[in-house]
């Protein structure tokens, strides 16, 4: 086999920030490339900048450092996708489409592409969705992740692509800012208790929505691409899921370490974003598969951000 090199996408992001440092730790930092539209603000290992619909720059980037695998991450989130429509769909799924076709032409070893339950809608049953289910999305950005999926099946199917990909619920971590998705608020209230001791949500209170801890995104991620290839049943992409929360539920854990935190509710569209996704999902396919099992459950996930942004901010 060849040796791994790594090429992901959208590196600046929340999960990519934090991919980047656990790919780099398993497999050292030179074997990992990360790419953005922009620069980070610190560099830990190789970058290069790189816009994913510039498909030349992007094959020009995979012979020059010979990729074998690539965590295609770029991507215009839920909320933000709404300001302009069409530039999402372009961004999202034509992106998608030029990364399948040169993980294709030059035969590469993995490619991952980050799904979402945003695919799902208003016709979805919302408690304990299941894998195969109805999936009529009500946002550009749930639109094009439904698309990406069956696209990675056709590649799977038809060239053999060996195509992975994971159905992220909204995702909370302390590496970084969150950018521009309906879940934003599950990382935002974290940064405000400790800075101002207040919080302004854009969600209901109780708008409970299925969430998962930044180290087991991480872990998931790898363990996925780590199985063996005769473990993957599911070729357009794998319901994953942690713990169902809401703003309530969540305030209430963060109280427990910062009494006097005060949180007010001015909701706005992203709570009809909400409204249409699920409030549970069953994962019970990707359990059986590969042995998926999340770790960090309310109270530790507070624990462990409170713990890593007190660091921060030095309080």
């Amino acid at each position: 086999m060849r040796p791994t090199k790594i090429l992901i996408t959208g590196a600046n992001g929340q999960v990519g920030t934090a991919l980047a440092a656990a790919l780099r730790k398993k497999y050292g930092t030179d074997k990992v490339l990360c790419t953005d539209i922009r620069k980070p603000k610190e560099e830990h290992g190789p970058f290069e900048m790189l816009d994913i619909l510039n498909v030349q720059r992007m094959s020009e980037v995979i012979e020059d450092h010979h990729i074998t695998q690539v965590y295609h991450l770029a991507a215009i989130l839920s909320a933000n996708g709404e300001w302009n429509p069409k530039k999402t769909w372009n961004v999202n799924l034509n992106g998608q489409l030029s990364i399948l076709e040169l993980a294709h032409q030059y035969q590469m070893d993995k490619v991952f592409f980050p799904s979402t339950i945003a695919v799902f809608g208003s016709t979805t049953p919302r408690e304990g969705t299941p894998q195969h289910t109805a999936a009529e999305p009500s946002t550009v950005y749930g639109m094009s992740k439904l698309a990406g999926e069956l696209w990675c099946q056709y590649y799977h199917s038809r060239y053999e692509v060996d195509v992975r990909s994971l159905r992220y619920p909204g995702i909370i971590g302390w590496q970084s800012h969150p950018g521009g998705g309906t879940t934003d608020y599950a990382v935002e209230i974290f940064h405000e208790a400790i800075k101002s001791g207040q919080y302004t949500c854009y969600l209901r209170e109780n708008a409970t929505l299925p969430m998962l801890y930044m180290d087991d995104a991480i872990r998931a991620t790898i363990e996925l691409m780590d199985a063996p290839a005769e473990k993957i049943s599911i070729r357009t992409s794998y319901n994953l899921a942690g713990v169902s929360l809401s703003p309530k539920s969540l305030y209430d854990e963060i109280k427990k370490y910062f009494p006097d935190f005060k949180i007010k509710y001015e909701v706005d569209f992203r709570q009809q974003i909400a409204d249409t996704w699920s409030e549970s999902i069953d994962d019970s396919i990707a359990r059986n598969d590969w042995g998926w099992k999340e770790q960090f459950d309310t109270a530790r996930i507070a624990e462990d951000m409170i713990k890593h942004l007190r660091l921060a901010y030095h309080t």
